[in-house]
């Protein structure tokens, strides 16, 4: 099975990153307790005070459907929508090289 990686810019409405960022706090929990989940890693973009990004690595395919369609997810992405200023772009990946985490 080969793991997949996950880039996830999110614009957040002009002030909001704070609180977005804020959101994220009640679901890391959910994320450390998720087996196929390797690396979460929430960022504040330097160059830009309105966006913020989210690394996500997976054991696989069905790692990530499990993470992408759980409760804890549906709810997350009800909170995040209130800080939103469009939609979240995502770029799918398979990690090739990387410290800290095996490929």
């Amino acid at each position: 099975m080969s793991k997949v990686s996950v880039f996830v810019k999110i614009p957040c409405q002009e002030g909001k990153r704070d609180e977005l960022v804020a959101a994220f706090a009640d679901y890391f929990p959910q994320v450390e307790g998720e087996d196929g989940t390797l690396v979460y890693a929430l960022s504040t973009d330097n160059g830009d005070p309105n966006v913020a990004w989210v690394y996500e690595v997976y054991t696989g395919d069905d790692a990530l459907q499990a993470h992408s369609t759980s409760d804890a997810f549906a709810d997350l992405a009800g909170t995040l929508a209130g800080f939103l200023s469009g939609p979240p772009e995502m770029h799918f990946c398979r990690p090739v090289q990387a410290k800290g985490h095996d490929r």
